[in-house]
């Protein structure tokens, strides 16, 4: 159950990148560059949240 917990923590991190990610779009003094950064990242997050259920998927078959 390691990439149970895994799967848990980074979907953990990609709700904590979606509202970081909120806020700086909310504030108009968050320069374009944080913004991209923060996109950046969440969807690496989300990357690799896909590679860990496709593995976890082949694993059982």
């Amino acid at each position: 159950m390691a990439i149970q917990a895994h799967l848990v923590e980074l979907e953990r991190k990609h709700r904590v990148l979606e509202g970081e990610l909120h806020e700086a779009l909310t504030h108009p003094s968050t320069d374009d560059l944080t913004i991209v950064e923060l996109k950046r990242r969440k969807l690496m997050v989300k990357d690799e949240i896909q590679r860990l259920k496709l593995t976890a998927s082949e694993t059982l078959h």
